[in-house]
């Protein structure tokens, strides 16, 4: 018998080909996509393309049972992967096969594939849970609002995690399909076009919903309850749905009569920001005791108290400039806000203009007159406000200051062509403020870095009277006050997330 010998360098290369990929190369991916202001927030290793949600709510009850699935692609080979959820899940299947999964943190579901994925695979991901969303609390607060008939899911930044799991986090886009099973008598609604209304059974009726652009995790939405529904068209033909809840009380004129005019408003905008990205626009208010509004892509959600003094289409512009800046060109991450807030704050200074109730100039007068050097405000940077600062007026007023000091600087012509270039070059993806600095320099053709430093960066009130903000530093006297200013004012809560 003769016997090979083999050298200990290639002994170690046949072992190594003997072992299993899933072993030797595979990893988990990340709990989190990398945001410093929310680290849990999202998770590393695949992309999300496509949320399909088969969903059963009892109003009565709170009881939310569904069935999620998610197409993906993978960015790396792939031991684990956890997707954000928290209500109890009963089964996770990937690619038809039952997983293994466990939970961790408040909003981790870690899942491992009976065989571990390779790098860009795609994967189905069919998740099973049950379990009363109201019930759920993370990070010391919650997405969810029981209402007297029903429920609603719209928060920021986080608000998927209370009815669906997901890759949660703008940086991760998808459409979605939405379908919900609700008791006879009720309604659900969601983001984009219902695509039918079904019985099932005698008992219950069927809404199933289609949002066919990318949309990120936090602007998907879901209200069940009892709603009146107006429909129209804008003059484009893009389909209008408004819904309220039957029983706003003495809120319901003043909703209705703002909201009723969501297709001017969207028409309007075409004008300043371009065409309309998505498929269909509209709004709804559930009676709820919160005091925001969010952009919710296709049909934002409105508290009953943004109409609590009256009627207030300066909130409808807010929320619908947000499809172009926020639901269309969406956030890197959550220090960019000033990329949606800045030019929602300023659509309503600009509607103000429109409507003969004072300019944007004269707006911002008035706002840098209102705070003095030493106000707290003035140290907020709207560029990188902090977690805890995200939301605080600065964000928008201050950003807002920005765009007007911008607008003087490189003129109307040049201003109205970045207002309406930046979301058409930019539809459906991602952007940080430095990307925006960018293009602005190259659209306008003038170095602007300086001036976006002073305006969202600096933590001090701009005081030199360069060319770009002269008209902002006025000390001579103080400006009056403009027709808008209280309307504006009064949507300072959209910003009031409840957490």
């Amino acid at each position: 018998m003769h016997r090979r010998l083999i050298a200990p360098s290639a002994l170690a290369a046949c072992l190594l080909l003997a072992i299993p990929a899933s072993a030797a190369d595979h990893a988990p991916g990340a709990p989190g996509i990398g945001d410093p202001y929310y680290p849990a927030s999202g998770n590393g290793g695949y992309d999300v393309s496509h949320y399909d949600l088969r969903l059963k709510y009892q109003p009565e009850t709170d009881l939310l049972e569904g069935t999620a699935t998610l197409l993906a692609t993978t960015t790396q080979n792939l031991s684990r992967f956890n997707l954000d959820f928290g209500l109890k899940v009963d089964e996770v299947r990937v690619n038809g096969k039952k997983a293994e999964f466990t939970t961790s943190g408040e909003q981790e579901l870690e899942i491992t594939p009976a065989t571990p994925l390779p790098n860009g695979a795609s994967a189905t991901i069919v998740v099973r849970y049950a379990g009363k969303p109201s019930e759920v609390e993370i990070n010391g607060y919650t997405a969810w609002h029981r209402t007297p008939d029903g429920g609603i899911a719209a928060q920021e930044p986080e608000s998927a995690a209370w009815w669906f799991p997901s890759n949660d986090h703008p940086l991760d886009k998808a459409t979605y399909d939405v379908s919900v099973q609700v008791p006879n008598g009720s309604q659900a609604i969601s983001n984009g076009v219902l695509q039918s209304e079904n019985p099932v059974g005698a008992d219950w009726t069927r809404f199933s919903w289609r949002s066919d652009k990318p949309q990120a995790t936090y602007l998907a939405t879901l209200a069940v309850g009892k709603f009146d529904v107006t429909t129209d068209t804008t003059e484009g033909g893009l389909p209008v749905l408004n819904a309220y809840s039957k029983d706003l009380g003495e809120h319901a004129g003043a909703a209705r009569a703002s909201i009723e005019r969501t297709a001017e408003v969207t028409d309007w905008l075409t004008e300043i920001f371009g065409p309309y990205p998505f498929n269909a626009v509209g709004g709804y208010v559930p009676n709820v005791t919160s005091g925001y509004a969010l952009e919710t892509q296709t049909r934002p959600f409105y508290s009953p108290k943004q109409f609590a003094n009256g009627s207030n289409v300066s909130v409808v512009v807010h929320e619908i400039a947000h499809q172009w800046y926020g639901d269309s060109v969406s956030l890197k991450g959550w220090k960019d806000i000033w990329v949606n807030e800045g030019f929602a704050r300023y659509s309503q200074w600009l509607w103000s203009e429109k409507e003969g109730e004072g300019t944007a100039q004269e707006l911002a007068d008035y706002v840098y007159a209102q705070h003095p050097a030493d106000d707290e405000f003035w140290t907020v940077e709207p560029g990188d406000p902090g977690p805890d600062n995200q939301f605080h007026a600065a964000v928008y007023d201050r950003g807002a200051l920005a765009l007007q000091a911008l607008r003087n600087e490189i003129g109307d012509k040049a201003f109205f062509e970045i207002l309406k270039g930046w979301p058409t070059e930019n539809a459906y993806g991602n952007a940080d403020v430095q990307d925006f600095v960018a293009y602005a320099e190259k659209a306008s053709g003038k170095p602007l870095a300086d001036l976006f430093d002073t305006w969202l960066y600096q933590p001090t009130k701009p005081s030199a009277p360069a060319a770009a903000a002269a008209s902002l530093s006025r000390s001579d006297a103080e400006p009056e006050r403009p027709k808008s200013w209280k309307q504006i004012q009064r949507t300072n809560s959209v910003h009031d997330h409840d957490h």
